[in-house]
């Protein structure tokens, strides 16, 4: 009974590392309307500055990004592409690494 108590009170930390950060409302479309497209060139000029909640936003925008993944050090993600999405990669200082669209 304690182990489930446990598991059921990590369960929110565990899936709050794979959030995004949420889309816009004005950002959403009508189905078949084209699909916001990622486009990461501009966004690598803050490759090596400090991962911050203010500086992935500033990404999001530049990038025409509907969503932004985090990538921490050491970590796991699916293989699904969404073209719609950038990825923001960073290291064990919070270095951002690598900022690419999918």
């Amino acid at each position: 009974m304690m182990r489930a108590s446990l598991a059921l009170a990590a369960l929110p930390l565990a899936l709050s590392a794979c959030m995004t950060a949420p889309a816009p409302v004005e950002g959403l479309s009508a189905p078949g309307a084209p699909q916001a497209s990622c486009d990461a060139t501009e966004a690598q000029q803050f490759v090596g500055r400090t991962a911050t909640a203010s500086l992935g936003q500033e990404i999001l925008d530049m990038t025409n990004s509907r969503s932004l993944r985090w990538g921490p050090p050491d970590s796991m993600f699916t293989m699904d592409y969404r073209a719609d999405r950038v990825n923001v990669m960073y290291d064990q200082k919070s270095a951002i690494t690598r900022i690419y669209c999918g």
